[in-house]
């Protein structure tokens, strides 16, 4: 069946980089795009980027132009998103979605 999972998140401070993956499995990986969201506490699900099948399109919610960058490992099965310069309001819990979703992983920003 179809697995995603997330990790690499963490608490990192203002200002600092995380690097998430998400490994696939169960499904023919190459094929899909591939997005991430995040849902911080109280608020609804939202898109932060996403990433064409072959690797070769990328976009992103204007919150992580410039600071986020996705990408992709179609031989690794696995779709990552590299975040820069992080913000208190980056603190999310983190899900990676293709024909499924992820458990998700905690990212939490602070000083």
């Amino acid at each position: 069946q179809v697995q995603l999972v997330e990790s690499g998140g963490g608490l990192v401070q203002p200002g600092g980089s995380l690097t998430l993956s998400c490994a696939a499995s169960g499904f023919a990986f190459s094929i899909y795009a591939m997005n991430w969201y995040r849902q911080a506490p109280g608020k609804e699900r939202e898109w932060v980027a996403g990433i064409s099948s072959e690797g070769g399109t990328t976009s992103y919610t204007n919150s992580a132009k410039g600071r986020f960058t996705v990408s992709r490992d179609n031989a690794k099965n696995t779709v990552y998103l590299q975040m820069n310069s992080l913000k208190p309001e980056d603190t999310a819990v983190y899900y990676c979605k293709g024909p499924g979703w992820g458990q998700g992983t905690q990212v939490t920003v602070s000083s």
